[in-house]
């Protein structure tokens, strides 16, 4: 583990629609060492839920339609789908990053959070 994550010690917390890859995130990055969260925000009426998770580093998770219903159903509902980005908005706002992961495979979107925090220390971000 890189001496950096090992002081790392801020609260990551993931949004993103339903099978945006925010458990595989938090997972991975768990296992590099850091505090990570994934919450639920999709699934809520309240529209900041993410603030409960105190997190000191937001990040917002982007999947279309077609890339959602290729991960789960291909008779997802637009209309569910609209709701979670309508639940999701106040979190993309205030997200510290945002990734747009229909192009990219988990690998990157790893690799681009693991960079962004790399380039964002503590105290700096």
């Amino acid at each position: 583990m890189d001496e950096s994550r090992q002081h790392d010690t801020r609260r990551v917390v993931v949004i993103g629609p339903c099978a945006s890859g925010k458990t595989s995130l938090t997972t991975r990055l768990q296992a590099l060492g850091y505090d990570a969260r994934a919450c639920g925000q999709e699934h809520s009426v309240i529209p900041e839920l993410w603030r409960r998770q105190q997190p000191d580093v937001l990040i917002g998770l982007r999947i279309d339609l077609e890339t959602l219903r290729s991960r789960r159903s291909s008779t997802w509902s637009h209309r569910i789908y609209e709701r979670q980005l309508d639940r999701l908005r106040s979190g993309f706002e205030h997200a510290d990053l945002v990734i747009d992961c229909d192009a990219i495979d988990q690998e990157a979107v790893v690799q681009t959070v693991v960079r962004w925090l790399e380039e964002h220390p503590e105290g700096r971000s």
